[in-house]
């Protein structure tokens, strides 16, 4: 194995346990080292960090998968991909090797699995995987022949269509194992059955993470009047209104999300009391914004306004506007589900921004419950990136 070394003893992230190094870190005095290689990296006084996988293109140079040299190869990446359905099967998920009708996970959440630019799913026995590096990419046969090993699936589906690829020198696409497209299929998550498109949808096919808050949110809605802000396919609400919410409501910009969400609540006979609109989730809280408070609980899930440290200043603005106008529509004792995605955002910053749209708002609001990202998102305690989502779910008096 080829080795590296950081180029001067100031501190770097590395050195406290993180598991990548910058290419500014790194001393670039080592033999031509290929994309993908795996290369063990030391400190400046010659003692190991671990090995790593290898870019030449990204400003991540390396990105550690073990704290001692050894090769990523089939069998490590075996032992990885072992120890990641371990890890999931004693929180409580399916039993091993049981590709069972309605399981619904994330199986390998990338350097939080020792397996740096994996992402994999499993929606019973269809897997959608995504290599968003060029390590993650060299290893998809071997992941592809342990999927086969233990589950017998019914299909694979490589998602190799993140963006993200492109600065690794990857190409875009998608494919599946049989050759053959993979139509959108009915799939049940959490008692809910759900349309989804696994080979086009974005992501893997549905948002795994939010699953349990679904479930969680869902045990407040009952009799309560239910607004479920950017809904996409409708989890939220679906989940409320099986709960037994009196009313409630959709929102989303997509159309193609509000058809499939309204889709979704006539295949599971939550139409009667289920209603999605098209709509800028900003634009109609500014249009409502005078309006009579007359929601009893508001889910507040966007995706991630911060996606560049340039962006957070605005994205906390965004944050603070869109949960003031939700504090104001809420009843008195009103319940708000609200979520960040923002990696950059961290728990702190998220609650103080709560703090202060519920001042300027004039509502007495209390925490009931600070949320996470749930366990088969696993976060990596020296790897404050893998800890993207976080919530709060409060009463404003």
């Amino acid at each position: 194995m080829k080795s590296i070394r950081l180029h001067s003893p100031r501190p770097c992230r590395a050195l406290a346990g993180h598991p990548w190094a910058f290419a500014g870190e790194i001393d670039r005095a080592h033999a031509p080292i290929a994309d993908g290689e795996a290369v063990e990296l030391f400190e400046t006084r010659g003692f190991s960090l671990g090995a790593g996988l290898w870019s030449n293109r990204s400003q991540i140079s390396w990105r550690r998968y073990a704290r001692r040299a050894r090769p990523f190869d089939a069998a490590f990446i075996g032992e990885a991909l072992d120890a990641a359905l371990a890890r999931r099967d004693a929180d409580g998920d399916a039993a091993a090797g049981a590709a069972a009708v309605g399981v619904a996970r994330r199986l390998v959440w990338s350097e939080a699995d020792n397996l740096p630019g994996l992402v994999l799913d499993q929606f019973g026995g269809v897997f959608a995987a995504q290599a968003l590096t060029a390590g993650a990419d060299r290893a998809l046969p071997d992941v592809r022949a342990w999927i086969e090993r233990r589950f017998s699936p019914r299909e694979i589906i490589f998602r190799n269509d993140a963006p993200v690829r492109e600065r690794e020198g990857l190409p875009l696409e998608v494919r599946t194992v049989s050759g053959k497209p993979f139509a959108p299929d009915w799939f049940r998550i959490g008692g809910v059955e759900y349309f989804l498109d696994l080979q086009g949808g974005q992501k893997t096919g549905f948002y795994l993470d939010q699953r349990e808050q679904h479930l969680r949110v869902a045990r407040l809605a009952k009799g309560r009047r239910v607004l479920d802000a950017f809904c996409n396919q409708g989890g939220f609400a679906l989940q409320a209104a099986r709960a037994g919410a009196a009313d409630t409501l959709g929102i989303d910009s997509s159309p193609e999300c509000i058809a499939t969400a309204e889709r979704n609540a006539l295949r599971n006979g939550l139409a009667g009391n289920t209603r999605f609109l098209r709509a800028n989730v900003f634009d109609w809280f500014t249009e409502n914004r005078d309006s009579e408070p007359r929601f009893d609980l508001i889910i507040l899930d966007p995706p991630p306004f911060a996606r560049s440290k340039d962006a957070m200043a605005g994205a906390m603005r965004g944050y603070k506007e869109i949960n003031l106008r939700a504090l104001k529509l809420l009843t008195p004792g009103g319940l708000l589900a609200t979520y960040s995605c923002s990696q950059r955002v961290g728990v702190e910053d998220f609650l103080a921004m709560l703090a202060e749209a519920a001042s300027d708002a004039r509502r007495e609001t209390r925490v009931l419950e600070v949320t996470n990202q749930p366990p088969d998102h696993p976060v990596l305690l020296n790897f404050p990136e893998s800890h993207y989502l976080k919530g709060a779910i409060l009463r404003a008096e």
